[in-house]
């Protein structure tokens, strides 16, 4: 969906969190989130009475869901589905990104989980939320892949872990190095989880 095609409220959730992963929560204010979002800035107590929380929360509730829905996307994208193939799938849109428009943003769930996770409870448990809606799809992902149920979470939880480290660090350095890295060496481990058809 576009975003002219968004209403009011759609957009600010989403401008929200475009402004959070490249600002951080601390420095994103309503004001900015209602002129990103085209939207009126009376608006804002109309759709968020909860004030700035209650966006955070609903902008990393998104995010996740967001991540989450990208996993289809990225096994569309494979032609023989693997686990590393996935996992170079969900890195490469942070490369491409990265590379195409510089290191500005990043992952707006970790933002907010650095930002307010000791200071604001239900930010930490959007964010748990939100990570756990990431990482189902991907867990579920692996299942149909053959990599047996015991483990499809816990490498789901280590893909996930590994993409948002490294985007720390590719922001940081500045190159895509990072991404490039855990690509590469955990590939080999994803693969070989894979239950081989006797």
């Amino acid at each position: 969906m576009a975003v002219s095609e968004r209403g009011p409220r759609e957009r600010m959730v989403f401008s929200a969190a475009q402004l959070i992963r490249r600002d951080g929560v601390a420095a994103t204010g309503m004001r900015d989130v209602a002129a990103h979002a085209g939207a009126p800035r009376g608006s804002l107590q109309h759709y968020f009475p909860g004030g700035k929380d209650q966006l955070v929360n609903e902008a990393v509730g998104w995010a996740g869901r967001y991540a989450g829905r990208r996993v289809a996307r990225f096994l569309a994208a494979l032609d023989e589905p693997t686990p590393s193939g996935l996992f170079a799938e969900m890195a490469r849109q942070w490369t491409d990104e990265y590379e195409a428009v510089g290191f500005g943003g990043g992952c707006p769930v970790a933002a907010a989980t650095v930002d307010c996770a000791e200071s604001t409870a239900s930010t930490r448990e959007a964010a748990a939320d939100a990570f756990a809606a990431w990482t189902g799809p991907v867990s579920r992902a692996l299942a149909g892949m053959g990599v047996p149920e015991e483990r499809t979470g816990p490498l789901a939880t280590l893909m996930i872990s590994s993409l948002e480290g490294a985007i720390l660090i590719a922001r940081a350095e500045r190159d895509v190095r990072a991404l490039t890295v855990v690509v590469g060496e955990l590939g080999p481990l994803l693969d070989a989880a894979v239950e081989r058809k006797g």
